[in-house]
């Protein structure tokens, strides 16, 4: 799950996300998703697009999310995979780093979907071997 799913999810209300993410899968995103997810919603609640009681919503939200998640850390590993090219250029650098995370997940790409709206992390994820939703 990366983080324009996962924002889409708690500040838009896109529950076919979280639907397409938790139909009886094991789910699995990286720090950094809930660091930029975290961040969105305070943005939105600072720009006035979110009350007091929807961000409190979105954070008790994101936070039972990853407690259902494996998060994947942000590491030396992702850092140099995000230094290399990727399939379809240009991939901004924190794009590049979800696909890179999900590149070190133990499953073979075929076993693996990645939910995602952006489209550059969809094409790098389609062009790695990765289902996308």
């Amino acid at each position: 799950m990366e983080s324009s799913a996962l924002v889409a999810a708690l500040l838009e209300g896109d529950t076919a996300v979280l639907e397409a993410a938790s139909a009886g899968a094991r789910l699995a995103t990286s720090a950094l998703a809930l660091a930029e997810t975290s961040r969105a919603i305070i943005r939105a609640r600072v720009d006035g697009r979110l009350t007091a009681e929807h961000e409190h919503a979105a954070v008790v939200a994101l936070r039972t999310f990853a407690r259902r998640c494996f998060i994947l850390d942000i590491d030396t590993r992702v850092l140099a995979r995000v230094g290399r090219r990727f399939p379809v250029e240009p991939i901004r650098t924190l794009d590049a780093m979800h696909v890179a995370t999900a590149e070190l997940l133990e499953d073979s790409p075929s076993l693996v979907t990645i939910v995602s709206r952006d489209a550059r992390v969809r094409e790098n994820a389609v062009a790695l071997g990765f289902a996308v939703a």
